[in-house]
């Protein structure tokens, strides 16, 4: 059961992330990465967790000890990386939206969407170094 939901999760993440990189960003198309590349993933973990609610609850989140009890089973593996999949989708597609809304090429974007994918936060943290410049004159052309 988790081999098969860890190769789902996965799947509906590369359809996700096919469509940001690849895709026009239409209302119709960022939609459906929203609901359903990052909503099932969401709602994937929702049931996962549910399943797996006895183990969590119990779980102790306070050390690295408890922390690896809990993935040290294959559902904590797949939940955990459910957990991964969702988050860094969602912040790959505010990224391209903040992105697109500055002006930004989408060649530009494609370092910071793929870092996103492959190491979340450093794709999030470099995005977020590179846009404040654009930000800020986007914001001192408003006031003008």
């Amino acid at each position: 059961m988790w081999d098969s939901l860890f190769v789902l999760t996965n799947a509906i993440a590369v359809a996700g992330w096919a469509m940001l990189a690849f895709l026009p960003r239409k209302p119709m198309v960022m939609a459906s990465i929203l609901f359903l590349g990052v909503g099932l993933l969401c709602l994937a973990y929702t049931a996962m967790f549910a399943v797996q609610a006895t183990a969590i609850v119990s779980g102790e989140f306070t050390s690295i000890k408890g922390i690896r009890s809990l993935f040290a089973t294959d559902g904590g593996i797949v939940l955990g990386w459910t957990h991964y999949l969702a988050f860094d989708l969602f912040i790959g597609q505010w990224i391209a939206r903040d992105a697109d809304n500055k002006g930004f090429h989408r060649l530009v974007q494609l370092p910071f969407l793929f870092l996103t994918l492959m190491a979340g936060p450093i794709g999030l943290l470099f995005w977020l170094l590179v846009r404040e410049r654009r930000a800020r004159a986007v914001a001192r052309q408003a006031n003008a």
